[in-house]
């Protein structure tokens, strides 16, 4: 059994830092939560890997150079409401935490999303509430959020989610029409009706599932993850 305390330190100076995140509260924040706590059981000894890993029903966690990218870039404050799409195994969620006054999370598959709410309750993240849904619809009586951010490619941006960010809200979220190659894209909402799109590169998701996004059965184990690596 590696050092996981060590292990994570490592992995935010060498996957993270060293590639060009820069927030002081992102860094802390990944050097606090235990990513080992939220891998399939037997994958504990890889948690601090550059890659993706299994988190059971098919699915991954996310690089983890991929989360702090997208926390980075949602700019958040201690005082932020933020919403995560595709919470998956809770690992982002508890990163966000940490950076934010409230996180409320969504998880389309029940099985991953009551295992979330375990893990996260268990390990003291209480600021964290989680449902099982469609993400694609969003929170909307918990909106409106300072943050959203999305944790499966979509075709496009949902409408619901860019309607229930608050004015100068960000959302967060990999976009393209091949259902498993997106371009990881940062919507600010400027006004009732205005939105600013910024392209932060290519990336490789889990098809977002829902609604507004891909029909369900169309997901692959290739989630969370730089399609280069910087």
């Amino acid at each position: 059994m590696p050092d996981q305390p060590r292990a994570r330190r490592q992995m935010v100076e060498d996957q993270i830092a060293r590639r060009g995140i820069t927030d002081v509260r992102v860094l802390d924040a990944m050097r606090s939560v235990p990513r080992e706590v939220f891998v399939e059981p037997g994958f504990e000894d890889f948690a601090y890997d550059d890659a993706p890993l299994p988190i059971g029903h098919g699915q991954t966690i996310s690089q983890p150079y991929i989360v702090a990218l997208m926390a980075e870039a949602a700019e958040i404050k201690p005082s932020d409401h933020v919403l995560e799409v595709g919470a998956g195994s809770g690992y982002a969620a508890a990163v966000l935490s940490l950076m934010a006054r409230q996180v409320h999370a969504i998880e389309w598959h029940r099985g991953l999303g009551e295992a979330a709410e375990r893990r996260l309750r268990k390990h003291g993240f209480n600021n964290v509430e989680l449902r099982v849904g469609d993400g694609t619809s969003g929170w909307r009586e918990a909106a409106p959020f300072d943050a959203i951010l999305v944790a499966a490619g979509a075709p496009a941006a949902p409408e619901a989610l860019k309607k229930q960010l608050r004015i100068g809200g960000r959302l967060i979220i990999p976009v393209g029409s091949e259902e498993r190659e997106q371009s990881l894209l940062k919507i600010t909402r400027i006004g009732p009706d205005d939105f600013q799109q910024d392209d932060l590169g290519e990336v490789r998701f889990v098809p977002l599932v829902g609604e507004q996004g891909w029909a369900i059965g169309s997901s692959t184990p290739l989630s969370g993850s730089t399609k280069r690596k910087p």
